[in-house]
């Protein structure tokens, strides 16, 4: 029996296992048909009352990029919006899931940060969950969305809405400049093996600073952590906090709860939980969003809809193996209606 793989190499299985390939529970539709598809919605919303079946039937089952061909084919054969139309024609979460659902992602993403900021009070939550997940390249492009759709800019909201150690851990992911692997390291990485991209050494370094920024010292150096943090790439994190277990004698996680509080704790956290497991996160979230009195709709939207083509198939057998429901009983119970049946076309099968 070969032995037990243990530290980062176990990571990589792990990776492997949930989110190294996409795998969502929505793909494109074979056979589609952008004109067909236009004539079911159109005469799903025609005449006295709508036929939610026949709209979910085709929404629920295109990928993003097939309801972009929709709504522009729509706008062609009909002159109508076809995003104004649904606003009329339904109403409440199931609306809001459908209109999520025809917004291209980096629109989506952009729209839900500038609601996050909006008004008053921020949800920090939501740009935890958006800036800590995406890749540079998303994040860059989300920036000039931002800018192009709100005439605003990202950086100096999140920057004006939020204080402290937490707005530099928000400011330094807006700049979209972490660590990534390039083409040739994850080819590395696929013939060799993870060590093949990590620096070792780098990784104890790192891991005594954060010992010496935190448990080992009288007060916690926030900056410390906001560095490494923000510019490691996650393979490295995975290293550095294989490493802080050794010489630390706990995880990082529990590091993070006992020396930080409020907003940079969460976000220190969501950090750590996206480098060891990022649909675990994301099944955590969805997890939340359904817990206790009352459903947090606008998350259990976001996080269906901005997954369901990435890695929502990996979300839901964590979700089952964390929480010992599948992700569906849970949707189904905490949902209901047009709106329930459309969340349920996202989810898929178990």
């Amino acid at each position: 029996m070969a032995p037990a793989l243990t530290g980062v190499a176990s990571e990589y299985e792990r990776m492997k296992q949930y989110g190294n390939v996409p795998r969502g529970t929505v793909r494109p539709f074979p056979g589609f048909n952008t004109e067909a598809d236009c004539k079911v919605i159109r005469k799903a919303m025609k005449g006295i009352g709508t036929d939610e079946k026949a709209i979910i039937a085709v929404v629920g089952s295109r990928s993003n990029m097939q309801r972009q061909e929709i709504r522009n084919q729509f706008q062609t054969m009909y002159k109508k919006d076809l995003i104004r139309e649904l606003e009329s024609e339904t109403s409440g979460n199931f609306r809001d899931a459908l209109i999520a659902l025809f917004s291209p992602p980096i629109y989506y993403d952009a729209w839900s940060l500038f609601k996050a900021t909006e008004g008053v009070g921020t949800k920090e939550g939501v740009l935890i969950e958006i800036l800590f997940t995406r890749t540079n390249q998303e994040i860059r492009a989300i920036a000039q969305m931002y800018k192009s759709e709100f005439h605003r800019d990202l950086e100096r909201d999140i920057a004006n809405d939020t204080s402290g150690h937490f707005k530099r851990l928000l400011v330094s992911a807006c700049q979209g400049n972490r660590n990534e692997l390039n083409d040739a390291m994850w080819q590395r990485v696929t013939s060799s093996g993870p060590e093949s991209v990590v620096d070792r050494a780098r990784a104890q370094q790192d891991a005594h600073a954060l010992l010496q920024a935190g448990e080992a010292r009288w007060g916690t150096d926030e900056s410390c952590f906001n560095e490494i943090m923000s510019v490691r790439n996650y393979f490295q994190l995975r290293a550095t906090f294989e490493e802080y277990a050794k010489i630390a004698a706990r995880n990082i996680m529990s590091t993070v709860e006992r020396e930080f509080s409020g907003d940079i704790k969460e976000g220190l956290l969501a950090i750590v939980k996206v480098a060891q497991c990022r649909p675990l996160y994301f099944a955590e979230r969805l997890y939340h969003a359904m817990r206790g009195a009352g459903t947090n709709d606008s998350a259990l939207i976001r996080v269906l809809v901005s997954r369901c083509e990435v890695d929502l198939a990996d979300i839901k057998r964590c979700y089952a193996e964390k929480y010992h429901t599948t992700l569906a009983a849970a949707v189904q119970s905490e949902t209901s209606g047009d709106y329930r049946t459309l969340l349920l076309a996202l989810v898929g099968r178990d």
